[in-house]
């Protein structure tokens, strides 16, 4: 009820500051680097990661600062990995649902997917979010073997910089009850899990244009996200 009660209070505010923001906000480019690649020794391990442009690692420079290099070397150490990036800038739930779509078939043991902010900042309602969740395992599950999958949290948008009051507080709401429909989604479904990654507050963890994460965070990400994919590989490789 406080959501839906704040858009209309405090509608023109929040429209406002959205326009401001998306004019002062540096748009940071996605980073160079591999996409894809083969590494380590011991089990095999087919990782696939999906998303928005925090899988795809704006706010680093190189993939190798970003989640899908850093996930890449930690579990080499103990995986032969095949490992894959499928994300891109803006990319809403409906969006990945999309793009994978388009993708030819193929097979991986591990799905892992950052996605939320965009719908977040574009208003998914509450059926469509959770109609996009259950496609998206489907089809992880259906065209790309996906035994596993692994879905992060939507970030705590109220603690973003780049985001003025009373815009940070609306949209950290917002994140908070999509994160409550996620965690309850993936409590349900089988194979679903849900990944809460416990990020610094500090300032500092965030790229320059306070909207991304930066290195460290990065960083901390791929911690959290190589033990949960650990853990799940026990049952998956092969």
């Amino acid at each position: 009820m406080l959501y839906p009660l704040s858009t209309l209070t405090l509608g023109p505010i929040l429209i406002g500051q959205g326009h401001y923001v998306r004019r002062v906000t540096p748009r940071l480019p996605e980073p160079d680097g591999e996409r894809e690649g083969v590494t380590g020794s011991g089990p095999e391990l087919r990782l696939l990661i999906v998303g928005d442009s925090a899988a795809a690692g704006v706010g680093v420079l190189n993939q190798s600062e970003a989640l899908a290099g850093r996930l890449a070397v930690q579990l080499g150490q103990r995986f032969r990995l095949h490992w894959r990036l499928l994300a891109e800038t803006g990319r809403t739930s409906g969006d990945v649902l999309r793009a994978l779509a388009r993708e030819p078939e193929a097979s991986f043991d591990v799905a892992l997917v950052s996605i939320g902010v965009n719908d977040v900042t574009g208003r998914t309602r509450d059926r469509q979010w959770l109609t996009h969740l259950d496609e998206l395992s489907g089809q992880l599950a259906d065209r790309f073997s996906v035994r596993h999958t692994l879905f992060t949290a939507v970030p705590p948008m109220h603690l973003f910089p780049a985001l003025p009051q009373p815009l940070r507080w609306y949209l950290g709401l917002r994140a908070r009850q999509l994160n409550g429909l996620l965690d309850e989604f993936c409590r349900n479904r089988t194979g679903a899990r849900f990944l809460s990654v416990g990020f610094p507050l500090e300032p500092g963890y965030m790229a320059a244009d306070g909207f991304h994460p930066g290195a460290e965070a990065y960083r901390i990400w791929a911690e959290y996200s190589a033990c949960a994919i650990c853990e799940l590989a026990q049952t998956t490789t092969r």
